[in-house]
């Protein structure tokens, strides 16, 4: 069993839809080797993806390649990824199986509150991200190196709308539905619920946003160069 570090947080129809993403999802990932899966969410809503077969231990490592995994263990220095759950003046709070408090001191991210990362980075919540954990004794866990690299270049592109709570193929159709298509370069996964539209260069992000939130029920914010 691997408990992948990506939340299945939203209920109803949309459950089962999210559901149906990431078995397509695992599917494509997996469906060359001689295994069988099924998957399910667990009580904290991380999803988990059960694996028997001949080639399930190959099987696993590529899930944990691409999703990440939430595990029990941690070593001083190793990188983890866990979903964003809450900010505050004090920094952020990740969930990675256990709460993971990350200082405003060990965000890296320049100057401001982390309240004012979250926007100036267009954060939403339960986004994955990765960290180095360190032992609390010693000192504070950070967000890894490569992390902040990734967001730093989000500032330095064409701008982005990021969301939460709807799938890939969900944000792909809301924006066709709002005639935005054409203003946009892709939709990018972030996470199974949260995706990343990268805009156009003369496409304006907080037009985009505009644009397609009345049709999404999400948390959305502006990633603006």
């Amino acid at each position: 069993m691997v408990v992948l570090a990506t939340k299945v947080y939203v209920q109803g129809d949309a459950r089962e839809r999210a559901l149906d993403a990431l078995r397509s999802l695992v599917g494509n990932e997996i469906e060359d080797l001689d295994v069988e899966y099924t998957v399910g969410v667990r009580r904290d809503e991380f999803a988990v993806v059960t694996i028997e077969g001949d080639d399930e231990v190959v099987a696993r490592n590529v899930l944990r390649e691409e999703f990440g995994e939430v595990t029990p263990d941690f070593e001083s220095g190793e990188t983890y990824v866990g979903t964003l759950e809450a900010w505050d003046d004090e920094g952020f709070v990740l969930d990675a199986g256990e709460e993971i408090r990350i200082p405003a001191s060990e965000l890296g991210l320049g100057q401001g509150t982390p309240v004012q990362i979250v926007e100036r980075f267009g954060l939403v919540q339960h986004m994955p991200l990765t960290f180095v954990y360190s032992d609390p004794d010693a000192e504070s866990h950070r967000l890894a190196d490569a992390e902040r690299d990734r967001l730093y270049d989000w500032t330095r592109g064409a701008g982005r709308v990021n969301v939460n709570s709807a799938t890939r193929g969900e944000v792909r159709a809301t924006v066709n539905r709002a005639g935005h298509a054409r203003d946009i370069v892709t939709v990018e996964r972030l996470g199974l619920l949260e995706q990343s539209i990268v805009c156009k260069d003369e496409t304006d992000p907080p037009g985009l946003l505009a644009a397609i939130g009345d049709y999404l029920p999400a948390e959305i914010r502006c990633v603006i160069p």
